[in-house]
């Protein structure tokens, strides 16, 4: 018997076995797509999941996680995991030889835990009646490490959530999942979102739409310290920010870091359309001090994230 009551399971050292290869296809969009499950490997990532499925569970929903695979000496190493998932409540735990964890793995180089979640995504519409105050939206990004990147930062600034439009990479690729690092379980997540109409969703939820854009007029640090300013009661000559040039319906004159935003992300090698940037209550440009001739989108989602959490944190 296991420590939750459960018999135990016996030891998998089949490396061909169907259930096997079930969860290696998961690797594949099709599979996932048709199956709606997901990997989540190494202990941090399923560590999370499993964090998440007993809160749902404890709150009467259902849980994420199908399946637990761990070998025994992961299981040893990271005894805190071992502890969550003795959970009465737990997913199952399959022990499984090195040789099958391998198996399934998406990496050359497996941590010992692969969890198989079911989907965790969101609506729209569930997103937008919370009432969020940061939102971070992905237009095109199609780099599963950016778009992980961006996931994690989203999660580490507080933001309310993230949105994928349909043209951005699959946030269940593994590569993806690996690369936010446990966040995917973190924060609501709109996946396959429709680019038209978006905005004005967003505007409508009482957003204000902020195009991170490296040629933007706006800038970046501009932005703060107009945010600083008016925390502290001064307001120096020509603070006040005006709007891009760009032809759009009238906004108001000024842009606040403070208020609810929903930043937009673009494609790592042509950034957003002007269609979209167009639709933009402003386009920010983060300012380069050095010699770069850009910055990564992950790197600049960051920094824009983090600019808006801190100036809604001390308004």
């Amino acid at each position: 018997m296991t420590a939750n009551g459960r018999p135990q399971a016996p030891l998998m050292t089949n490396t061909q076995a169907d259930r096997v290869k079930e969860v290696a296809r998961l690797a594949g969009r099709p599979s996932r797509s048709r199956r709606r499950e997901f990997l989540a490997e190494g202990p941090q990532a399923a560590r999370e999941a499993v964090r998440l499925h007993l809160g749902r569970v404890d709150a009467g929903a259902d849980g994420v996680v199908v399946d637990v695979f761990a070998t025994g000496e992961a299981l040893a190493r990271h005894d805190d995991l071992a502890a969550l998932l003795a959970s009465p409540d737990a997913p199952r735990l399959r022990r499984v030889t090195p040789e099958v964890l391998a198996a399934m793995s998406s990496t050359v180089t497996p941590q010992g835990f692969i969890a198989v979640c079911r989907f965790v995504d969101t609506s729209l519409d569930e997103v937008l009646a919370s009432g969020p105050q940061l939102i971070a939206v992905l237009v095109g990004v199609r780099d599963p490490g950016n778009a992980g990147t961006i996931i994690r930062a989203a999660d580490a600034a507080g933001a309310h959530a993230v949105i994928l439009t349909g043209s951005s990479v699959d946030p269940y690729n593994p590569k993806t999942v690996r690369s936010t690092v446990g966040s995917l379980f973190h924060l609501p997540l709109v996946n396959g979102a429709q680019l038209e109409g978006l905005t004005d969703r967003l505007r409508g939820a009482g957003l204000t739409i902020l195009a991170a854009d490296g040629y933007g007029t706006t800038d970046l640090d501009e932005l703060q310290d107009a945010s600083a300013s008016r925390r502290i009661g001064v307001t120096p000559e020509g603070i006040a920010l005006r709007l891009d040039s760009q032809p759009a319906p009238p906004r108001g004159d000024t842009v606040r870091l403070e208020d609810p935003a929903a930043w937009l992300f673009g494609n790592e090698a042509q950034g957003l359309d002007d269609t979209v940037t167009e639709e933009a209550d402003a386009r920010v440009a983060v300012p380069i001090y050095g010699s770069a001739e850009s910055l990564n989108v992950g790197t600049a989602a960051t920094v824009c994230l983090y600019a808006s959490a801190r100036a809604q944190r001390e308004s």
